[in-house]
Order: C-alpha cells, then sequence, then structure tokens
C-alpha cells in the first residue's frame, strides 16, 4: 500500500525548556540555542525530497518550520502551512509553572500528571486521550492528500509522544522510554491503516562538528 513519509521534529529550544516550565499553548519563542537547533535541522533535511511542510501555528514550532522551508529544494515546501492541530497539549492552570511549583501547589493534580492518568486535565487543559485523538485526526487530515510523498510535521513534545504511541500502539499510561529532543528528527509512515515508525530520536545533525555548511 502507498504510504505518506512523515518527518516529524520537535521545535528548538526555548527558555521555558531550560527552566522546565509548562508552556502548552502559550505562544514562547525559540532562545539563541532553539534558532541554532533550528538552522541545524534544516541543514539536516535540505537534501530531503520534501513535498509539504506543516507546523504548530505556535511560534517556536513555526520558526522551526520556517527554518526548514528555507532550505528546501521543492518550492511547495518553501511555504509554511500552519495546523492548530499540531499544537502541545493545553495545561490549563499548569501553564506558566515550573514542575516545582506545580508539584508544591497542586500535589494531587501532580501526582496524576506523573503517572500519565488518560483522563486528567489540568483545569482548563487537555487529557492525554484528547491529545491523541486530536493528533492522530490532524495527521490523518495532513497526510492522507500526499500518500506516495513526503511530509515534514514540526510540532512539540506532547504531540511527538502522541505520534510514537500512534505508531507503536503504546498504552497511553506506558513510562515513557524514548526521547523528545528538541529538534531531533523522526520519522514514520503513515497509511489509512495508521502510523507505522521508521526511525526516532535522530540528533546526529547536532553535534557541534556535524554538517559544517562549510564542507557540505
Amino acid at each position: 500500500m502507498t504510504a505518506t513519509r512523515i518527518i516529524a521534529v520537535r521545535h528548538g529550544e526555548t527558555a521555558w525548556n531550560v527552566d522546565t516550565r509548562i508552556q502548552g499553548q502559550l505562544d514562547i519563542d525559540l532562545n539563541d540555542r532553539g534558532r541554532w537547533q533550528a538552522e541545524r535541522v534544516g541543514l539536516a533535511l535540505a537534501e530531503e525530497a520534501i513535498d509539504r511542510i506543516y507546523s504548530s501555528d505556535l511560534s517556536r514550532a513555526h520558526a522551526t518550520a520556517q527554518a526548514i522551508a528555507a532550505r528546501a529544494g521543492n518550492p511547495t515546501a518553501r511555504t509554511v502551512q500552519l495546523h492548530k492541530g499540531l499544537r502541545e497539549r493545553a495545561f490549563g492552570t499548569f501553564e506558566g509553572q515550573t514542575w516545582a511549583q506545580i508539584e508544591t501547589d497542586w500535589p494531587e493534580e501532580s501526582r496524576r500528571w506523573r503517572q500519565r492518568d488518560p483522563h486528567f486535565a489540568p483545569p482548563g487543559g487537555e487529557t492525554p486521550l484528547q491529545v491523541r485523538e486530536r493528533v492522530a485526526a490532524a495527521v490523518e487530515t495532513l497526510a492522507q492528500p500526499h500518500l506516495g510523498q513526503c511530509i515534514v510535521l514540526v510540532a512539540h513534545g506532547g504531540v511527538m509522544d502522541a505520534l510514537y504511541r500512534l505508531a507503536t500502539r503504546q498504552d497511553l499510561s506506558a513510562p515513557r522510554t524514548w526521547e523528545l529532543g528538541n529538534a531531533a528528527i523522526n520519522r514514520l509512515l503513515w497509511t489509512p491503516e495508521g502510523l507505522t515508525l521508521v526511525g526516532w530520536g535522530d540528533t546526529a545533525h547536532l553535534d557541534d562538528t556535524a554538517l559544517d555548511e562549510s564542507t557540505t
């Protein structure tokens, strides 16, 4: 069966990533390292036959996607298409708080969050079940028109986690044993039957000695 090749990329680093502060759907920009990471992932994917680039509409993802689009060889991939279905999980009252603050101020909610309760949502936020359904629907909408082609999806840690679990049929409450690195390259296949994992967590392009533009 013909498949859509998906390259899924988490946005580059932000100051709030460094501070372990929950971003959720707040619009936080990349920091200097995040912008560097975005340039590196753009360079790493420059030779890929990418047909279209889709991104969350939050600026940290959009800026990362634009760095990829700037080096795309295919004209159709040089304009980033925004899709709200690729947004980070909504964390409601947790947004703007550090992990330590959440543990102190909302101990019971923090416990349920850390235990990966599929039905738990912070006040005003989403449950893991809701996020998985949203991400699955967004991927189907974006991948279906591109059977036989390659698309890039630039999004967030929560979206990457949902993609991995969908592709590997992992339960939402299963402990996470995979990385969700900033600007990591993850590869999947989509067919009407669902997602399949091809490769995960490639960060070789973020090695300081890798992909030096002067040697490529």
